[in-house]
Protein backbone atom coordinates (compact mmCIF):
# COMPACT_ATOMS: atom_id res chain seq x y z
CA UNK A 1 0.00 0.00 0.00
CA UNK A 2 1.20 3.30 -0.57
CA UNK A 3 0.72 6.82 0.84
CA UNK A 4 0.36 9.95 -0.15
CA UNK A 5 3.66 11.77 -0.72
CA UNK A 6 5.58 8.87 -0.92
CA UNK A 7 7.06 9.25 2.52
CA UNK A 8 6.86 6.84 5.27
CA UNK A 9 3.63 8.05 8.41
CA UNK A 10 5.29 9.88 11.09
CA UNK A 11 8.45 11.51 8.64
CA UNK A 12 8.76 14.87 7.48
CA UNK A 13 8.58 15.43 3.56
CA UNK A 14 11.70 17.20 2.00
CA UNK A 15 8.74 19.99 1.63
CA UNK A 16 7.99 20.36 4.95
CA UNK A 17 12.06 20.27 5.82
CA UNK A 18 12.65 22.77 3.88
CA UNK A 19 9.91 25.42 3.95
CA UNK A 20 10.47 29.07 5.85
CA UNK A 21 10.17 29.76 9.26
CA UNK A 22 7.05 29.78 10.75
CA UNK A 23 6.02 33.62 11.76
CA UNK A 24 4.91 34.66 15.04
CA UNK A 25 1.20 34.41 14.10
CA UNK A 26 1.28 30.50 12.84
CA UNK A 27 3.80 29.54 15.63
CA UNK A 28 1.39 30.89 18.22
CA UNK A 29 -1.50 28.90 16.61
CA UNK A 30 0.51 25.58 16.44
CA UNK A 31 1.47 26.25 20.30
CA UNK A 32 -2.56 26.50 21.25
CA UNK A 33 -3.14 23.75 18.90
CA UNK A 34 0.20 21.73 20.21
CA UNK A 35 -0.93 22.64 24.02
CA UNK A 36 -4.40 21.76 24.12
CA UNK A 37 -4.22 18.44 22.45
CA UNK A 38 -2.03 17.45 25.13
CA UNK A 39 -3.70 18.72 27.30
CA UNK A 40 -6.96 16.80 26.24
CA UNK A 41 -4.95 13.68 26.52
CA UNK A 42 -4.51 14.58 30.11
CA UNK A 43 -2.97 17.11 32.68
CA UNK A 44 0.53 18.64 31.75
CA UNK A 45 2.73 20.53 34.13
CA UNK A 46 3.67 24.13 32.82
CA UNK A 47 7.27 22.19 32.34
CA UNK A 48 5.95 19.68 30.08
CA UNK A 49 3.97 21.83 27.77
CA UNK A 50 6.98 23.77 27.31
CA UNK A 51 9.28 21.15 26.16
CA UNK A 52 6.24 19.84 23.90
CA UNK A 53 6.70 23.27 22.69
CA UNK A 54 10.58 23.51 22.33
CA UNK A 55 10.26 20.07 20.63
CA UNK A 56 7.98 21.94 17.93
CA UNK A 57 10.39 24.83 17.20
CA UNK A 58 8.24 27.07 18.65
CA UNK A 59 10.03 30.65 19.88
CA UNK A 60 10.40 31.15 23.81
CA UNK A 61 8.40 34.09 23.29
CA UNK A 62 5.29 32.67 21.76
CA UNK A 63 5.70 29.80 24.30
CA UNK A 64 5.67 31.80 27.25
CA UNK A 65 2.58 33.75 25.29
CA UNK A 66 0.85 30.73 24.78
CA UNK A 67 1.19 28.90 28.34
CA UNK A 68 0.87 32.28 30.16
CA UNK A 69 -2.84 32.89 28.67
CA UNK A 70 -3.51 28.84 29.80
CA UNK A 71 -1.97 29.80 33.14
CA UNK A 72 -4.75 33.08 33.30
CA UNK A 73 -7.60 30.41 31.92
CA UNK A 74 -6.52 27.87 34.14
CA UNK A 75 -6.12 25.07 32.21
CA UNK A 76 -2.33 25.04 33.19
CA UNK A 77 -1.84 24.56 37.25
CA UNK A 78 0.88 22.67 38.92
CA UNK A 79 -0.43 22.70 41.97
CA UNK A 80 -3.60 21.10 41.10
CA UNK A 81 -1.72 18.62 38.78
CA UNK A 82 0.34 17.91 41.53
CA UNK A 83 -2.69 17.23 44.15
CA UNK A 84 -4.50 14.89 41.42
CA UNK A 85 -1.20 13.22 40.55
CA UNK A 86 0.07 12.46 44.55
CA UNK A 87 -3.47 11.02 44.90
CA UNK A 88 -3.52 8.51 41.97
CA UNK A 89 0.37 7.20 42.16
CA UNK A 90 -0.10 6.47 45.78
CA UNK A 91 -3.77 4.99 45.70
CA UNK A 92 -2.62 3.09 43.01
CA UNK A 93 0.83 2.84 42.51
CA UNK A 94 2.04 2.77 46.18
CA UNK A 95 4.00 5.37 46.03
CA UNK A 96 5.33 6.64 49.08
CA UNK A 97 6.39 10.34 49.79
CA UNK A 98 9.94 10.58 48.76
CA UNK A 99 9.10 8.62 45.40
CA UNK A 100 6.47 11.14 44.51
CA UNK A 101 8.32 14.21 45.10
CA UNK A 102 10.94 12.65 42.67
CA UNK A 103 8.52 11.77 40.20
CA UNK A 104 6.93 15.66 40.66
CA UNK A 105 10.35 17.06 40.54
CA UNK A 106 11.12 15.36 36.52
CA UNK A 107 7.68 16.27 35.84
CA UNK A 108 8.91 20.22 36.70
CA UNK A 109 6.68 20.85 39.02
CA UNK A 110 8.02 23.89 41.74
CA UNK A 111 10.10 22.65 45.11
CA UNK A 112 7.12 24.39 47.18
CA UNK A 113 4.15 23.20 44.98
CA UNK A 114 5.69 19.61 45.27
CA UNK A 115 6.20 19.76 49.35
CA UNK A 116 2.74 20.71 49.54
CA UNK A 117 0.83 18.30 47.15
CA UNK A 118 3.15 15.55 48.99
CA UNK A 119 2.32 16.49 52.68
CA UNK A 120 -1.39 15.49 51.60
CA UNK A 121 0.35 12.26 52.28
CA UNK A 122 0.19 11.82 55.81
CA UNK A 123 2.45 9.32 58.09
CA UNK A 124 -0.65 6.89 58.63
CA UNK A 125 -1.47 6.93 55.09
CA UNK A 126 1.21 6.32 53.81
CA UNK A 127 2.04 3.72 56.84
CA UNK A 128 -1.10 1.92 55.61
CA UNK A 129 -0.46 1.66 52.05
CA UNK A 130 3.44 0.21 52.72
CA UNK A 131 1.25 -2.40 55.23
CA UNK A 132 -1.50 -3.53 51.93
CA UNK A 133 2.09 -3.43 50.00
CA UNK A 134 3.68 -6.07 52.26
CA UNK A 135 0.90 -8.49 52.72
CA UNK A 136 -0.06 -8.81 49.08
CA UNK A 137 3.63 -9.33 48.55
CA UNK A 138 3.55 -11.39 51.29
CA UNK A 139 0.77 -13.92 49.76
CA UNK A 140 3.17 -14.10 47.04
CA UNK A 141 5.84 -15.26 48.48
CA UNK A 142 5.71 -18.81 49.51
CA UNK A 143 8.45 -20.77 51.68
CA UNK A 144 11.22 -18.71 51.22
CA UNK A 145 13.61 -18.06 53.81
CA UNK A 146 12.90 -14.84 56.33
CA UNK A 147 16.38 -13.16 55.27
CA UNK A 148 15.50 -13.15 51.75
CA UNK A 149 11.50 -12.34 52.59
CA UNK A 150 13.08 -9.46 54.39
CA UNK A 151 15.24 -8.27 51.80
CA UNK A 152 12.42 -8.52 49.22
CA UNK A 153 9.81 -6.77 51.17
CA UNK A 154 12.40 -3.76 52.43
CA UNK A 155 13.45 -3.77 49.10
CA UNK A 156 9.95 -3.55 47.51
CA UNK A 157 9.39 -0.80 49.72
CA UNK A 158 12.33 1.24 49.14
CA UNK A 159 11.29 1.09 45.43
CA UNK A 160 8.53 2.74 46.07
CA UNK A 161 9.78 5.50 48.12
CA UNK A 162 9.37 4.35 50.93
CA UNK A 163 12.19 5.59 54.18
CA UNK A 164 14.27 2.77 55.65
CA UNK A 165 12.95 2.69 59.24
CA UNK A 166 9.32 2.70 57.90
CA UNK A 167 10.26 -0.33 56.04
CA UNK A 168 11.94 -2.20 58.50
CA UNK A 169 8.54 -1.30 60.82
CA UNK A 170 6.32 -2.34 58.53
CA UNK A 171 8.10 -5.62 57.66
CA UNK A 172 8.59 -7.04 60.72
CA UNK A 173 5.37 -6.34 62.15
CA UNK A 174 3.68 -8.30 58.93
CA UNK A 175 6.52 -11.09 59.39
CA UNK A 176 5.30 -11.04 62.95
CA UNK A 177 1.41 -10.79 62.21
CA UNK A 178 1.19 -13.72 60.16
CA UNK A 179 3.22 -16.51 62.51
CA UNK A 180 6.96 -15.24 61.37
CA UNK A 181 9.76 -14.78 63.94
CA UNK A 182 11.80 -11.44 62.03
CA UNK A 183 13.84 -11.22 64.57
CA UNK A 184 16.51 -10.26 62.68
CA UNK A 185 14.86 -6.59 62.08
CA UNK A 186 14.91 -6.24 65.58
CA UNK A 187 18.03 -4.48 65.88
CA UNK A 188 17.24 -2.26 63.01
CA UNK A 189 13.99 -1.01 64.27
CA UNK A 190 13.97 0.78 67.20
CA UNK A 191 10.28 1.03 68.92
Amino acid sequence: MTQRGGGRRGKRSDAHRDAAPLGPAEQYVKAKDTCLRLLTMRPHTRAELHQALVRKEISEEVADSVLGRLDEVGLVDDAAFAEVWVRSRHTHQGLGRRALAVELRRKGVDDEVAAEAVAAVDEDAEESRARELVRKKLRSMGAVDETAKIRRLVGALARKGYSQGLAFRVVREELRRVGEDAAELDDAVSD
